[in-house]
């Protein structure tokens, strides 16, 4: 049989490894039998939690396909967020909860849904093909929906993932509200993370209609910890937009206890974030109360204001 690869987007989350072994065990369930993981990038402090706590291997780093292999995308389906030579592909699926960036000249299998997180969708199809959620597949699954919604505490938390978090965590054994705190914090460690490495955590391209923009999320129990390197986070965020031609960098130091975020922005547009929320930025930065969620808080404000 061709392998099939199976992977979420570049600088992956835990949504992005996890999704991508349990898609992977997902197919070879349903027969596929060369279906398996791989990842985009390294993992974070956060995913390294939960997979030391099941004792897990990482998914291989994979740079790139083989000329007309078989793909599976999950948590992505934009092809700059993905491997890079995904036109070279065959794509079978995608399973995301994320907008349609993909086009193809052939038809496959899609399943979007807008809910907080991947692994929601992936426990239905588990559910309507049949297949057993065991205790390790559950806990996957557990660990990516609290990572995506904080706890259950982000706007976009829907009714669904909380369905699915009760349900996962009886089938896990876990006191999820205790495992899902203690892993958030593990994921908010970057006392050993260079400039560079926090900058790049979690970055995701995305441009408000005609302005090119970076926007990098870390979350943390401390801002005023994280804001102690804002002098060398900014020159790192000067040195991305020269090289990367920019007019926006938005880094969101996401607080995940009082669910705040505290923004630093850099770049020719960054009036478009003052202009957004209706704040005055102040030496490149202010806090945003209540803004916890890039996807529902962040993206469609930035684009009706662009």
């Amino acid at each position: 049989m061709v392998k099939t690869y199976v992977f979420g987007h570049k600088n992956p989350d835990s949504d992005s490894i996890t999704s991508s072994l349990v898609m992977a065990n997902l197919e070879r369930e349903l027969g596929n039998a060369d279906a398996k993981a791989y990842r985009l990038g390294s993992l974070n402090k956060e995913t390294e939690f939960i997979l030391s706590y099941l004792d897990m291997e990482a998914p291989v780093l994979l740079e790139t396909v083989e000329d007309r292999a078989n793909v599976i995308l999950v948590d992505h389906n934009s092809p700059a967020e993905s491997v890079d030579n995904l036109e070279n592909a065959k794509i079978l699926k995608v399973v995301d909860h994320h907008k349609l960036a993909l086009e193809t000249s052939y038809p496959l299998s899609l399943r979007f849904e807008p809910v907080g997180c991947t692994e929601t969708i992936l426990c239905k199809l588990y559910e309507e093909n049949g297949v057993e959620i065991t205790k390790e597949i559950a806990t996957l699954m557990l660990s990516a929906i609290i990572s995506d919604t904080l706890l259950l505490k982000s706007p976009t938390t829907t009714e669904e993932d909380k369905i699915a978090v009760e349900k996962l965590a009886k089938i896990a054994e876990i006191d999820y509200e205790e495992y899902g705190m203690e892993m958030l914090k593990a994921g908010t460690d970057i006392s050993d993370c260079s400039v560079d490495e926090i900058l790049s955590l979690d970055a995701k391209q995305i441009d408000f209609k005609d302005v090119k923009s970076i926007v990098n999320q870390v979350n943390t129990v401390d801002i005023d910890e994280v804001m102690e390197m804002k002098e060398d986070l900014e020159a790192g965020m000067e040195e991305i937009i020269n090289d990367e031609d920019l007019d926006l960098f938005m880094l969101l130091i996401t607080d995940i206890v009082n669910s705040n975020s505290q923004v630093i922005v850099l770049g020719k547009e960054s009036s478009l974030v003052e202009k957004a929320y209706d704040v005055e930025l102040d030496d490149n930065t202010v806090l945003l109360v209540g803004v916890v969620s890039r996807k529902k808080q962040v993206v469609p404000i930035m684009t009706k204001h662009a």
